[in-house]
């Protein structure tokens, strides 16, 4: 998408000394993608006190389990 905008230079100048951005292009796709994501991981944690978690789950102990009921199923990747 194509846009044009006025930028505050002082702020512009200090986002480029934190980042290894080259372009104010750059710049501002970086800062974009972190803002999505900081608001993705808020949403994340508001769903806190709102699912219940099972304290005795052990997701190593499933990955084990899953390993050994697909043994000998299908074609071997190195094939």
């Amino acid at each position: 998408m194509r846009t044009n905008i006025v930028l505050n230079d002082d702020l512009v100048k200090e986002a480029f000394r934190y980042t290894a951005a080259s372009t104010k292009r750059e710049l501002i796709e970086l800062a974009l993608t972190e803002f999505v994501e900081h608001h993705r991981r808020r949403d994340i944690r508001e769903l806190k006190g709102k699912v219940a978690i099972n304290t005795n789950y052990d997701y190593k102990k499933l990955r084990a389990n899953q390993g050994k009921s697909k043994k000998g199923k299908g074609k071997n990747v190195s094939d």
